[in-house]
Parts: C-alpha cells; sequence; structure tokens
C-alpha cells in the first residue's frame, strides 16, 4: 500500500504545484492551455510510443484485460443511457462522460497498483495497450466529429487516425508486434520527450483548478457523480462479477477488480481540454475518483483476501 500512496502523492504533488503556479500568477488565463497542446501533440505521443514499443502484444487477449475491458464498455454503456435519460449531455459531453466512466488511469496510477498490490507491474500494460490502440482511436474519432466538420464521420475519422497521440500508439505497437529494431539514438529523445507528458497534463489540470471551485452548481454535477459512481464502484463490481463467471482463479479475480478500481486517467481531461469540449465535468470526475479510489482499493485488497 506504500507503493500506491507514494503514486497518490506524487500526482496530487504536481498538480498541486499547476495549482499554485496559477495562484501566484506565473501562469494566468489561457497560457495554460500551451501545456495542453505540447503534452498533447508532442509529449503524450513520444511516451506512447515508447511504452508501446516496449510492449509484449499478444498479452492483448489476456482473461483479465478482456474481463476490465468488457467492464469499461459495460459501465461507459451506463452513462450513456443517464446522459439519455436524466442529464442530456450533447454527443462530446456525453462522449467523455463514457469515457471517464470506463478510462483507467492505467500509468502512473496504475503501475504502482500493479507493483505494490498485484504483485507485477505486467498487469496493467495490456490495458494501457487496449486503451491506446481501441479506445483512444474511438473517443478521438467522436471528439473529431464535434468539431463541425460538413464532410461527415469519414473524414472525421481520417482526421483522428492523422492525429498524433494515435500515430505514436500505432507506431509503437507496430514496432513491438514485428519486433523492430529501433536505435538508441532515436529512442534517447523519444524516451526523454515522453517523460515530460504526464507532469505537463499534471500541471495544466492543477492550473485549472484554480478560480473555480470544484462539485459548483451548474457546471454539470449530476454528470459527474454518475460517472465518478460508475467508475469508482460499478466497473469493480462489474469486473469482479464477470470474473467469477467466467471462472477465474482467485488471484485473477483480484486483479480484475483492483484494476477495474483505478481512477479515470489524466488523459481524458487532455482530450477534453484539446478539444474545449466538456472540460469542467471531466477536470472534477478526474478529482474526484482520484481521491476516491484509494479507499475503494484498499477495501477490494480487504475483502478478497489479498492483504
Amino acid at each position: 500500500m506504500l507503493g500506491v500512496l507514494q503514486g497518490f502523492a506524487l500526482i496530487l504533488g504536481i498538480i498541486g504545484a499547476g495549482y499554485l503556479a496559477a495562484r501566484f500568477r506565473v501562469v494566468e488565463g489561457e497560457q495554460r492551455r500551451v501545456l495542453n497542446n505540447v503534452a498533447f501533440y508532442v509529449a503524450t505521443p513520444a511516451l506512447l510510443f515508447s511504452v508501446l514499443s516496449r510492449s509484449d502484444p499478444s498479452v492483448i487477449l489476456s482473461p483479465v484485460i478482456l474481463i476490465t475491458s468488457a467492464a469499461a464498455l459495460i459501465v461507459a454503456a451506463a452513462f450513456i443511457v443517464a446522459s439519455r435519460l436524466w442529464f442530456r449531455r450533447d454527443l462530446a459531453g456525453t462522449t467523455l462522460g463514457a469515457t471517464c466512466a470506463g478510462y483507467v488511469n492505467s500509468n502512473n496510477l496504475g503501475l504502482p497498483v500493479a507493483l505494490y498490490i498485484l504483485g507485477d507491474a505486467a498487469y496493467v500494460a495490456p490495458l494501457l495497450l487496449v486503451q491506446l490502440v481501441v479506445f483512444a482511436p474511438a473517443i478521438l474519432a467522436i471528439l473529431e466529429t464535434t468539431r463541425g466538420n460538413q464532410r461527415g464521420a469519414v473524414v472525421a475519422l481520417g482526421r483522428a487516425a492523422a492525429n498524433p497521440v494515435i500515430l505514436g500508439s500505432v507506431a509503437g505497437f507496430l514496432v513491438a508486434l514485428l519486433a523492430l529494431p529501433v536505435p538508441e539514438l532515436l529512442l534517447a529523445p523519444v524516451d526523454m520527450l515522453g517523460g515530460a507528458a504526464i507532469p505537463m497534463v499534471l500541471l495544466s489540470f492543477g492550473m485549472s483548478l484554480r478560480g473555480q471551485r470544484a462539485l459548483q452548481r451548474g457546471t454539470g454535477r449530476a454528470a459527474v457523480f454518475v460517472a465518478t459512481g460508475l467508475k469508482i464502484f460499478a466497473m469493480p463490481l462489474v469486473a469482479w462479477l464477470l470474473a467469477l463467471a467466467f471462472g477465474l482463479p482467485s488471484h485473477e479475480v483480484f486483479v480484475a477488480t483492483t484494476i477495474a478500481a483505478l481512477p479515470t486517467a489524466q488523459n481524458v481531461y487532455n482530450y477534453a481540454a484539446t478539444y474545449r469540449r466538456a472540460e469542467t465535468m471531466v477536470r472534477d470526475t478526474v478529482f474526484l475518483t482520484t481521491f476516491t479510489s484509494l479507499p475503494v482499493i484498499a477495501l477490494i485488497s480487504v475483502l478478497l483476501g489479498q492483504t
């Protein structure tokens, strides 16, 4: 559990630094978007290429990942239904809300959870692969359609395919799939750029908290609470039930349930900020799930006898 606490402390520390930078006017107004843009178009593609080029593509079909991916799709569908029946978000808001419900922080929180609680950091790598190669292109394609492109979804899909996040992910996946060697001379600067991605996203996230309190009236709190409830409570429950139904061994049941309880990834906020859609809702959901996931993960560990 110490490693998980360290992971949370790391995230909250960088978010706090971003808040203080905005509080003392080191960065003002829309200047924080520069961080988002650099993270989205430069650093994040580099990070994804680095991670995926070193991954094992065959693990994408592991039972745990199939269970957690299915749970993500189920809770995302539940958010879409709630949006239609209750608070009626637009297409971008519904897409991002559904993403908040199922897209987990498999990197800067998932890694310490996997290493210190699950016993192996490799548990989260396949989910990272699925989210980047399967989920992210679909999310970005839908967001592209909300930019008012009159030539239709096919053009929007083409633009999404040319997105640097997708290009970096696909390039890294192909390098791993084909076992292509990448010279260290080329990989070293990519690794260095990738290392800046998460800090920039977290700093920008912290800056966005300045001047507007979380969960204010009129900011779509119903959507935030639904997305948070689905992410932190419903998704682990669904993963647990699916794992039991498919007869997974007890440790794999524990792994799938724990991974499903991870908070919403900060990448979702980066998508929202870049496309300027539902930023407040996504920011508040990321913030809320980050704080509430720790006791839930601890409870899962106790209930499933893995402490």
